[in-house]
């Protein structure tokens, strides 16, 4: 008895090491020890810090750069910036779903923040049109208070604009939720720690939002908008290098065997087309199967 009892207590210190459900970035079971939440969420904080203030530093100001350097009325641009707006919050939502059912959230917030260095890139090129268009109105000696923006320099704004739109759909949702996956809820003392890191990370955004609203909107008036909008562009730089730079403290949730998100909505949408014109007995039949089946059912995933 003696020896076979041995194993069990050499073991079980290794077993409360280790997190169910999460691997590390070599695809190990994740330890507590290597695998910090606290040591992880201080990169995400960091990230969301810079992601929030690069992209308020482009929403807060917007409306003034569509009726400056591209000549829109205000009407014009407030319906431009509120379908812009609209648009934004509605795709986190696809995001999510994207990450959730295929890439996982690191990957999507890795494909997220280069696509977001991209457009904030063409944005601040589109700026530089406006410059080079300035001064060449200047050069010919034209009488017009402010030079018409070229076809190239509207395209390539609204091009970057949505882009960001899609970037900020697949980084705003998942970004967040990663750093919850840094903390065991199973773990009483990860489980308030969890709690605290929302505190911080909600203090965190609105900090970055300060920084976009007394900084980045001075810039862009005052100092041209090419600098105000390359700014943001340098920041997100930064919360990419920041956020891989954490890659080997994160904890990866190992998805289930769960089906498919879109397989399972069709299946209700299928499953309503069948029962449509069913006769109560039918109904009464089918829900007495349902419940001996359920009855049955044992699945550990259901618990």
């Amino acid at each position: 008895m003696a020896p076979s009892a041995m194993p069990e207590s050499s073991q079980s210190p290794l077993l409360e090491d280790t997190v169910a459900g999460a691997v590390d970035h070599k695809g190990l079971p994740a330890k507590r020890s290597t695998s910090c939440g606290w040591s992880s969420s201080y990169f995400i904080i960091g990230t969301g810090v810079a992601e929030r203030a690069a992209y308020y530093g482009v929403e807060v100001n917007l409306v003034n750069y569509l009726t400056g350097p591209l000549g829109e009325s205000t009407a014009m641009a407030a319906k431009n910036v509120n379908t812009w707006y609209g648009v934004t919050t509605l795709l986190p939502l696809i995001g999510a779903f994207v990450a959730d059912s295929y890439l996982g959230r690191y990957r999507t917030v890795v494909i997220a923040s280069l696509l977001y260095v991209l457009a904030l890139g063409l944005l601040a090129m589109s700026a530089t049109l406006s410059t080079h268009n300035s001064l060449d109105c200047r050069h010919t000696q034209k009488t017009m208070s402010s030079s018409s923006p070229s076809q190239l320099q509207v395209i390539l704004f609204f091009l970057s604009l949505y882009l960001i739109t899609v970037a900020e759909g697949g980084h705003k949702p998942c970004l967040q939720a990663f750093g919850a996956d840094q903390f065991d809820g199973e773990d009483p003392k990860e489980r308030k720690a969890k709690s605290s890191y929302f505190n911080w990370l909600n203090f965190s955004l609105s900090s970055g939002l300060s920084v976009s609203l007394l900084i980045l909107t001075y810039v862009q008036d005052k100092l041209g908008w090419v600098l105000g909008f390359g700014i943001p562009c340098i920041m997100l730089v930064v919360a990419l290098l920041l956020f891989l730079a954490g890659t080997s403290t994160y904890r990866y949730i190992v998805k289930g065997e769960e089906n498919n998100a879109f397989g399972r909505i069709s299946k209700v949408f299928v499953e309503a087309a069948r029962n449509w014109r069913l006769s109560p007995s039918s109904e009464k039949a089918i829900e007495e199967g349902v419940q001996g089946t359920l009855s049955h059912q044992c699945s550990p995933k259901f618990k």
